[in-house]
């Protein structure tokens, strides 16, 4: 199990990747802690991402908060606005969550 200190969000990334910028812009516009894991660039070499995600391209995040593991950069920026955005609801309760602006700077 991780350490609670730890952010509960994983983005698996490359240097100066456009797509992975792109999430790292929506996880900092809506104040979301997460830890970066840079890859190999060599395609081939990235089986860490292959361990986790089944794929071996990036940007991937895995989200502890709610379970989910995903790929893409426009479905992970989807995920990250319709979960925790300011349209997000509450799993549990079904009820709208504001999305706070603290957290990763």
């Amino acid at each position: 199990m991780s350490d609670p200190a730890d952010p509960p969000i994983t983005f698996y990334r490359l240097q100066a990747c456009p797509f992975c910028e792109r999430v790292t812009r929506t996880l900092q516009e809506l104040g979301l802690e997460y830890r970066s894991r840079f890859v190999e660039p060599l395609h081939s070499k990235r089986d860490v991402v292959k361990r986790v995600a089944g794929v071996r391209t990036v940007p991937v995040i895995v989200d502890e908060n709610t379970g989910v593991t995903m790929a893409e950069s426009a479905n992970i920026v989807d995920y990250l606005e319709s979960t925790y955005g300011d349209g997000a609801t509450d799993a549990e309760t079904g009820t709208a969550v504001a999305s706070g602006d603290g957290g990763a700077e």
